[in-house]
């Protein structure tokens, strides 16, 4: 038999459910749009209640969210000089792969690594 734990979600903020559901909801950005101001409001409202492992990744996500904003906003201004097409490209896959790198972390039950920083 096989003893498999199916992941147990919840909307406390102390639980890690909140935090993956805001990472889904970064995600689903890339496609709706929106989503990522509510996953980033959530996170604000859930950083200060939960435990200091737990923090790390909503650290984490504010950071994505607002350096998202910024090298987007970059993006778009320097696109009247083609460069700008590059740097949109390259935050593409920023935002991706932190969103997933704190995915994974978080399913191990870890804190985010060094939520602050500005690269991958």
């Amino acid at each position: 038999m096989s003893d498999q734990q199916t992941p147990q979600f919840s909307t406390n903020p102390g639980e890690s459910g909140n935090a993956n559901l805001i990472y889904i909801l970064y995600l689903a950005a890339l496609v709706v749009g929106i989503t990522s101001i509510v996953g980033v409001v959530m996170a604000y409202m859930a950083k200060d209640e939960s435990p200091e492992w737990l923090r790390s990744h909503y650290r984490n996500q504010i950071h994505i969210f607002w350096k998202g904003l910024l090298y987007s906003l970059i993006g778009v201004v320097l696109a009247m000089v083609l460069i700008g097409f590059v740097i949109l490209l390259i935050t593409l896959v920023w935002y991706i792969v932190r969103t997933v790198k704190g995915m994974q972390s978080l399913a191990k039950g870890e804190p985010y690594p060094n939520p602050d920083s500005w690269g991958f």
